[in-house]
Formats: structure tokens, C-alpha cells, sequence
């Protein structure tokens, strides 16, 4: 039994680890670094929304499956609705607070193994992934190709999941249960100071 979830979770960390290697420019049509590029990076340098969508795929792999992989479809789904209505500029209030209060409530679940219903899991998950979405949405360059952002922005949100599912396999042991829930409260904190930071 313990072979194989060493199994899974060498798995998942190889598959991660060739998600994080620096993509190649060999397709570089117009509107391509405006676009694709540009949507790859923005998850990844804010650290609001990295710690929320890491801990999207460590809360799924907490729970097990079928959390593992439905909360990790939901976010990005329902993120792409919220970029729609980024992008018609549909005036969705308090965006930056909902985005800070996605890592405090996720990573509160986490350090305190809350285990609600899948369905409630979902629902808090792709509540919290309107607002990245729209903040995506709404910050999409003026020149950019949409589609490729949206690919790009897609792309970086697994990415990220991935390395917090990653992670969140080492719950399997008792001391790896120690570290995740301990990652769940640094991010909970990350998530209180990005909230201090907007007063």
C-alpha cells in the first residue's frame, strides 16, 4: 500500500517538475508574447494568486480523491467565466479582497483538515476562482490575443495546482500530514497579509 502512493506521488512530482521546465519559442506568431506569454506569467508572479492556486491542488489532494482532481478542474473552469466577465467589464465588487480571502479560507481548511462534502468543496473553490478570473480578465493587455492569455493563464493555474497536489500527496504519511497542514497555515497568514496590505 505504501509503494504505491510513493508510486503516485513520484508520479505527480515528475509530472510537475515537466510543467515547471521553461517552454520553447519555436511557435513565436504575432501576438504570441503579448498573449500567451503574458497570461503564463501573470498567475506565477503574483503571489496572491500562487498561493491560492497551490493550495486549490493541496487542499484536493488532502481530501483524495475524487477532490484530487474534480477541485483542480473546477478553479480553472470557473476562472475562465470570471475572466469573460473581466473582460466585458462586468463590474464584479471587492475583487482584490476575495482574492486575499482565497488563500486565508483555503489554507484555513488545510491546516485544520477541514473535510466538508465534495460538492461544498467545489462550490467554495469556484467561488473563490470568479475573482482570479476576473482580476485576469480585466487586466488583459488592450493588445493582446485573448485566447492565447487565456491558454497561457489556463497553462500557469495547472502548473500550480499540480505543485500543490504534489505536495499535498506527502499526507499519506504521518509526518508529511504535519507539513501539508503546516503549509495550509503559512498560507492561510500569507493570505492575512495580503489583506493587511490593502489598508
Amino acid at each position: 500500500m505504501h509503494d504505491k502512493r510513493l508510486e503516485n506521488f513520484i508520479i505527480v512530482l515528475a509530472i510537475t517538475t515537466i510543467s515547471l521546465a521553461e517552454p520553447s519559442m519555436a511557435h513565436t506568431g504575432e501576438g504570441y508574447g503579448g498573449g500567451f506569454m503574458s497570461g503564463f506569467a501573470h498567475p506565477v508572479l503574483g503571489w496572491d494568486h500562487v498561493a491560492a492556486m497551490v493550495a486549490v491542488g493541496l487542499w484536493g489532494a488532502f481530501l483524495g480523491t475524487p477532490a484530487i482532481w474534480i477541485l483542480p478542474v473546477v478553479f480553472p473552469l470557473i476562472m475562465a467565466l470570471g475572466a469573460v466577465v473581466g473582460i466585458l467589464g462586468i463590474p464584479i465588487p471587492a475583487v482584490e479582497v476575495g482574492i486575499a480571502l482565497s488563500a486565508v479560507v483555503l489554507g484555513l481548511m488545510i491546516a485544520f483538515a477541514v473535510k466538508p462534502p465534495i460538492w461544498l468543496s467545489a462550490i467554495l473553490v469556484g467561488s473563490f476562482a470568479v475573482f482570479h478570473g476576473y482580476a485576469h480578465g480585466t487586466e488583459l493587455p488592450e493588445s493582446a490575443n485573448a485566447f492565447a492569455f487565456a491558454v497561457g493563464f489556463a497553462l500557469a493555474t495547472g502548473m500550480l495546482h499540480l505543485i500543490g497536489i504534489a505536495f499535498g500527496l506527502l499526507a499519506q504519511w504521518p509526518v508529511g500530514r504535519v507539513a501539508v497542514r503546516s503549509a495550509g497555515g503559512f498560507i492561510s497568514l500569507a493570505g492575512v497579509a495580503f489583506l493587511t496590505g490593502m489598508a
